[in-house]
Order: structure tokens, then C-alpha cells, then sequence
């Protein structure tokens, strides 16, 4: 896991073959402007190179926080400690950022609704109403009474599927459901719940992981984990967890300034920037991120992800009895 101070992007333009091709590429570093510069220039006459070698590389990286191949997390660094970062992101929350400390976060499924019958037997039951019914009837009203048919059929298949997603707790035991199971599964896991606006947390306290290793996707699998959540984490080999609520979700109608894709050292003193920090950290006083709800497996925890777990727990407030944001 990489988050960087110091950010550059460097420039290569030439005519080639006829036609103009411009390259541009990002640079970071930890130690100055100035060795960021030097590894966006590094970057951009490697990817320049390769470009005009006829490489099918992009001309330029999109300016964006994270999710992009070969580019680190790009916001502002709040606090260090050790390997694990604090960061603020683009709409002004705090999240924690962990290389080897396994958060996995679940969005409840949403109650049944619409249309639940499957594409082939809607066609397959209307089809059949409509071939029955023309042999009696003009062919309006065959294609109506098969109309009449399918909403009739979807209207039961719905309430069905209703009472059984009621019947099992709904949204948040049916996730917990798949925790468990999961728990059942993996019986040597520790898994820690916590439950956010939209879903569930869960972070896995036995042992520390590579985001890469197959164990990680397992979980992801299983859980039905976010699928972007599971993209950043492949792509950013770190872990990542929100500490502080959603500003829209708090009453704040305005957005942070300047109101941006990616970070830049430029903005860490404007007046503007400042003034939202300020008006945010006041009204999310009264919020947490998520609240704790149980532990599946042994009571087994590694070190470094028990101090994760206190940062995590002390900062998005997740044993107090706050609403949730």
C-alpha cells in the first residue's frame, strides 16, 4: 500500500507517424515536489516509449482518489501511524487505510420489487396464454388476458419472495446469515460485525492478509461483498474503512472545497477548505459510522489488527449508541 505526499504529473508531445501524440503520466513520493516530478517524468518517458513502440497503453491517467491500476490513493494524509493511514476523501470523510488488516464491507439487499418473474417464463407463460386464448378470441384480447396473466403471476412470485425475505429478518439477518455461514465454513476465523447505514462491516481480527491472497477473495465471495470495495482493494493492495459520517447524511448541504477528484497539496491551507473541515468535525459530533454488533469465531486476535480495531472502533464511534451516518 502506497499513499503519498507529494503528487506531479509530467508531459511528453511529439509527432509520430503522421499525427500528434501526447503521453502524461502522475508521479508521488513521500520525501518532496521535486522527487514526485522526478518519478512522473520517469514514468511518462517509459509509458512515452512504449506508446510510440506501438503499446496499446492509455495516453493519459484519469485524475481521480483511487481505483486506478498502478496509481496509489490520492488524498489528503491526515495522520501516519506506522503502515497504517488516515486519509480524508473526496466528499470529506475520514477513512482508515491498512495494508494487511482485512475489512470487508456488504450492502443489504434491497426488499423485492418490479418485475421478479424470470425473462424465459415470461416468455414461456405468456407465450402459452396468447397461443391458448387466439384459438377462442380475437388476438387483442388473447395478448390482453396474456398481459392479464403475467401481472397476475409476478404479483403472487413477489409477495412470495416478500414474506420469505420478512420471514428470514430481512435485510440485515439475511447478510448477518451470510456471515455466519461463512463463520461455519472457516471456523478459525475471527470475524468482528458492525453495522453501517447500508449494510454491514465486517473486520477480520486472527490474522493479517495480503489483499491478494485467495483467502481475502473467499470472503469477498462469500459475503457478497461490494464489488467496487473488492476492486480497490486488488487494485490499492490495502484495506479500507470509513471513520466519519457521510456529510449529506449529517445535514450538510454544502460540499468541501474545492471540490475536486484527487488531492492536492495546494488545497491543504485554502480558507474555504478550512471552514467546511471545521463545520463538518462540529456537526458530526453526534454520528457514528457504524455500530458493533457481534463476533463470530474464537476469541483469537492478532496484534496489529487488535490495535486496528481500536483505532477503527474509536473513531467511527461503533460501541456508542449514536445514529448511524
Amino acid at each position: 500500500m502506497i499513499v503519498p505526499e507529494y503528487w506531479a504529473e509530467a508531459r511528453r508531445q511529439t509527432r509520430h507517424g503522421g499525427r500528434s501524440v501526447t503521453v502524461r503520466r502522475f508521479g508521488w513520493s513521500d520525501d518532496s515536489e521535486a522527487a514526485a516530478q522526478a518519478h512522473a517524468d520517469a514514468r511518462v518517458q517509459a509509458a512515452f516509449d512504449a506508446v510510440l513502440a506501438g503499446e496499446a497503453l492509455p495516453r493519459r491517467e484519469p485524475l481521480t482518489n483511487y481505483g486506478v491500476a498502478g496509481v496509489p490513493i490520492r488524498e489528503e494524509i491526515v495522520e501516519r501511524a506506522g503502515d497504517l493511514v488516515i486519509t480524508r476523501n473526496s466528499y470529506g470523510a475520514l477513512c482508515l487505510n491498512t495494508p494487511d488488516v482485512l475489512f470487508a464491507d456488504l450492502d443489504f439487499e434491497a426488499r423485492p420489487s418490479g418485475c421478479v418473474l424470470p425473462l424465459a417464463t415470461c416468455a414461456l407463460v405468456g407465450g402459452a396464454t396468447f397461443a391458448a386464448a387466439v384459438l377462442v378470441m380475437d388476438w387483442r384480447l388473447a395478448a390482453a388476458l396474456a398481459v392479464a396473466v403475467l401481472v397476475v403471476a409476478n404479483l403472487g412470485m413477489l409477495g412470495w419472495r416478500r414474506h420469505r425475505f420478512d420471514r428470514e429478518g430481512g435485510a440485515e439477518a439475511r447478510a448477518l446469515a451470510r456471515v455466519a455461514a461463512f463463520s461455519a465454513s472457516s471456523p478459525d476465523w475471527h470475524l468482528r460485525t458492525y453495522r453501517t447505514p447500508a449494510g454491514l462491516r465486517v473486520l477480520v481480527l486472527h490474522r493479517t492478509f495480503d489483499p491478494l491472497e485467495p483467502d481475502v477473495d473467499r470472503l469477498f465471495r462469500a459475503l457478497q461483498a461490494d464489488s467496487l470495495y473488492a476492486t480497490m482493494c486488488r487494485l490499492q493492495h490495502c484495506f479500507r474503512a470509513r471513520l466519519t459520517p457521510k456529510p449529506w447524511r449529517i445535514g450538510m448541504q454544502r460540499h468541501i472545497k474545492p471540490r475536486t477528484a484527487a488531492w492536492s497539496r495546494s488545497q491543504a491551507r485554502l480558507p474555504e477548505r478550512l471552514d467546511w473541515i471545521a463545520d463538518y468535525e462540529t456537526k458530526s459530533g453526534g454520528f457514528a459510522a457504524c455500530r458493533y454488533l457481534r463476533s463470530f469465531g474464537p476469541d483469537v486476535v492478532d496484534p496489529k489488527a487488535g490495535r486496528v480495531m481500536a483505532m477503527h472502533d474509536d473513531i467511527a464511534r461503533a460501541t456508542q449508541a449514536l445514529p448511524l451516518a
